[in-house]
């Protein structure tokens, strides 16, 4: 088996219905119905630069859905930066979301009783018949417009690598977080996979210099709507924080790299998904090849691009990603491309972006990340020390033998399937989270870090601390994802903890809450992390021993 630091760029939704869930089949159920809530009324009208939009009233939340932030990227706009959308007259209905962009997830359909009670919260299935190149869309909740208020903006970005995924998530909904902190929360759809991110310049010349991260600067033009808009929605646009998970953690990260961003945002927060660097233009471009390959396309006649239906398209680079097999060259390469123009340097290597010295970052991971993958692949249930040892050695190489011993040491109720997984977890998702963190912390602005240990009681235990754990802990939706949750108070205790957390470092710059003990900057002398659990504490360089062994 082999893994890069991609690995969740093309998986980080198998948690949606895939393989990692069929081990739960017989796991109990803890869909619960939403509390009864008052028949929402219209919102009050707020004026943006493009017209009107009125939305809803939502538990005491004004909810606009489905605002358009950006002209339709189709015909002659497909792979070319995003523009401003056309005015509309009236008031726009901003009372549901906005199209998913084109969806590239190479997962099963939804199949056991379980995986099908997390596309509720994970909805990628559903969305997948509904998505569509016309995606420029953003989503708004704000406890107050009009009242001259100015409240801190947290502008979220979603996961699902950069295949798949939607701000229409119910776990992302952000009515919770908007009423708990008196903050305004701005969620967006933005162009995914090739139609975000395939690289045309080195073939097609300067008319496509900026292809290779489209995406990437849809989501500028969306924190230039923000800075331009969100005054009007009682926002302030000189305090915003954007903040994202696996995926969206890397795009946070390129983001703090790119001049086009410089200046639209304030805060950072990168969760589970950090990105040290990005494509480089011989990849990009031998991806962006074996799709026209697969188009029956060549340079001469790139003008058929802007034609050709968009499942075409997609259908193209299934069967490029297919004959390239697993890895990096599958996905990974259908991301931010360091293309000189838009993205001048790899973000985070070799040390962190100067132009965002003064931008005070929160990063973290969760402890078992990639349980969330492995536990349906048919190893996990029978694998043995010397499939560890094995399969070790193919992900860490000569590393294998250190790591397994220590994380014996560090856990010693792991199986070896458990024991893999966190060798997995560790070796890029964690690791480079604190290669990351390590290089944020010699700038001026503080880093902080953190990791979420709480195990998760679904499927008698499986995940312990699998991916996505703490978003509906961020956002404070716990009763919506109690199928990932479980029963029990503690899951609504430590969101409180966390959603006053990352509201407090989006007020201030420090994530200092009720609740929680004094959290100390990350720097390399004493690696304060909080560590978020039944009796969450800061510890001071945790894992020590492991962390030098991936570092050695």
């Amino acid at each position: 088996m082999t893994t890069n630091r991609f690995a969740f760029a093309r998986r980080d939704l198998l948690r949606a219905g895939g393989g990692a869930l069929a081990a739960l089949a017989l796991a109990p159920r803890f869909v619960r119905a939403e509390a009864q809530t008052k028949v929402p009324v219209p919102s009050p009208v707020v004026t943006t630069g493009a017209g009107n939009v009125q939305g809803l009233v939502e538990n005491g939340i004004n909810a606009f859905k489905g605002i358009r932030y950006g002209a339709p990227p189709i015909d002659r706009l497909r792979f070319k930066a995003p523009q401003k959308p056309a005015s509309w007259q009236g008031a726009l209905d901003a009372i549901g979301y906005g199209a998913p962009a084109m969806q590239m997830n190479n997962r099963p359909p939804p199949a056991t009783t379980l995986s099908r009670q997390l596309s509720t919260i994970f909805t990628t299935p559903a969305e997948e018949k509904i998505d569509n190149e016309d995606c420029l869309f953003l989503n708004v909740w704000t406890p107050g417009v009009g009242d001259g208020q100015k409240r801190p903006v947290m502008f979220w970005i979603h996961g699902g690598g950069y295949a798949y995924g939607s701000s229409s998530w119910p776990i992302y909904d952000g009515g919770n977080l908007a009423r708990r902190g008196d903050v305004v929360v701005v969620s967006v759809n933005h162009r995914l996979n090739l139609f975000g991110y395939l690289y045309l310049a080195e073939i097609a010349g300067n008319e496509y210099a900026e292809s290779g991260n489209a995406g990437m600067l849809d989501l500028v033009l969306a924190l230039e709507w923000v800075r331009d808009n969100v005054a009007a929605f009682g926002g302030d646009p000189g305090n915003v924080t954007i903040f994202g998970e696996s995926g969206g953690g890397s795009k946070v990260s390129t983001l703090l790299a790119m001049p086009a961003a410089k200046g639209l945002f304030h805060k950072a927060i990168i969760e589970s998904g950090p990105g040290l660097t990005g494509a480089t233009k011989a990849a990009a471009t031998a991806t962006t090849q074996s799709i026209l390959t697969e188009l029956g396309v060549d340079a001469t006649n790139l003008a058929a691009l802007t034609l050709l239906p968009a499942e075409t398209m997609l259908a193209a680079a299934y069967r490029a990603a297919a004959k390239a097999g697993p890895g990096p060259a599958q996905f990974a390469r259908l991301s931010p491309v360091v293309d000189g123009v838009v993205l001048p340097s790899d973000p985070f290597t070799p040390g962190a972006p100067a132009q965002s010295a003064n931008v005070p970052l929160l990063i973290g991971t969760n402890k078992d990340e990639m349980t969330l993958f492995n536990a349906g692949e048919a190893w996990f249930r029978d694998l043995d020390e010397k499939g560890l040892a094995q399969r070790a050695k193919d992900t860490v190489g000569p590393k294998a033998d250190a790591l397994i011993a220590a994380y014996k040491a560090r856990s010693p109720s792991y199986s070896p399937p458990y024991l893999l997984s966190a060798i997995i977890t560790g070796s890029f998702m964690w690791s480079d989270s604190i290669k990351l963190a390590e290089r944020k912390s010699v700038q001026a602005a503080p880093v902080f870090m953190y990791r979420l240990d709480w195990e998760t009681p679904v499927g008698a235990g499986v995940f312990k601390a699998p991916h996505t754990l703490e978003i509906p802990l961020v956002f404070d939706n716990v009763e919506r994802a109690r199928v990932l949750l479980g029963d029990g108070d503690a899951p609504q205790q430590l969101a409180n903890l966390m959603s006053d957390a990352w509201i407090a470092f989006a007020r201030n710059g420090n994530p200092a809450a009720k609740g929680l003990p004094a959290w100390p900057a990350y720097e390399k002398k004493h690696r304060a992390t909080m560590i978020f659990d039944t009796a969450t504490h800061v510890a001071l360089d945790p894992d020590a021993k492991i962390r030098k062994i991936y570092n050695g």
